[in-house]
């Protein structure tokens, strides 16, 4: 097995939580024609003005020679421009196999192979599959698992230094806009759910699990928030 090759991890099974802790959902969600989209907007713009600040965040907190775990990655934008800033090594989570021949021509494009792996885990269903890591990553994770303490506890766990993830606002509009998301999902048949989870009890999390906040920056939809040991 190459280093960016797909690793089926134990907990990847069929006893897992509806939404996207579900594959089927998951898939449907996150499909191969998704992954290519995605892919080819990172070629062609770089990486959105969100996952941005969050590789911004990730440096002021230091970067250089760190291993990194991103849980949820997608095709890997984010780990590529942190490796390209200093980091030794990425190790991406998904859910979904559909962003894997992407993401593995990204990887082959950036000439980074030996310094990826990636892996189809559920890191708060199966935490001790998943080894530490000096930096822990999620973007637009969060609103996607409908048990955000169980999540952002096995991330904590899992980040030696500091760990930043993007969220959105707990608002009437945040709230409104994820009721209507769900609706229509319900209604076209799929499984998936989106949450507005509140960022106080997040930050409560992270804090029970020896992480303070360091810093963040608010944006028109997502917020970024970087915690640190």
């Amino acid at each position: 097995m190459s280093d960016h090759e797909v690793h089926l991890g134990p907990g990847w099974d069929s006893r897992w939580m509806a939404g996207c802790c579900d594959p089927r959902g998951c898939d449907r969600m996150f499909s191969a024609r998704f992954a290519k989209r995605m892919a080819a907007g990172y070629r062609k713009r770089g990486l959105d003005k969100t996952a941005q600040k969050i590789v911004e965040m990730v440096a002021a907190g230091g970067v250089q020679g760190a291993t990194v775990l991103e849980i949820g990655g997608g095709v890997g934008e984010i780990q590529l421009e942190l490796l390209r800033r200093g980091a030794a090594s990425a190790t991406n989570l998904e859910l979904s196999p559909e962003y894997e021949p992407e993401a593995a021509a990204l990887i082959e494009e950036a000439g980074v192979g030996g310094r990826v792996q990636r892996r189809l885990v559920d890191i708060a269903m199966d935490p001790a599959a998943v080894e530490p890591a000096d930096i822990v990553v999620l973007h637009r994770v969060v609103c996607c698992y409908p048990d955000v303490a169980k999540l952002l506890g096995a991330a904590a766990d899992h980040a030696r230094q500091q760990l930043v993830f993007s969220h959105p606002p707990r608002n009437a509009m945040s709230r409104a806009f994820v009721g209507t998301h769900n609706l229509i999902l319900r209604m076209t048949g799929r499984d998936f759910r989106t949450f507005a989870h509140s960022p106080d009890a997040m930050f409560a999390v992270l804090a029970e699990h020896g992480l303070q906040l360091r810093g963040s920056r608010s944006g028109r939809v997502w917020q970024v928030a970087a915690v640190s040991r």
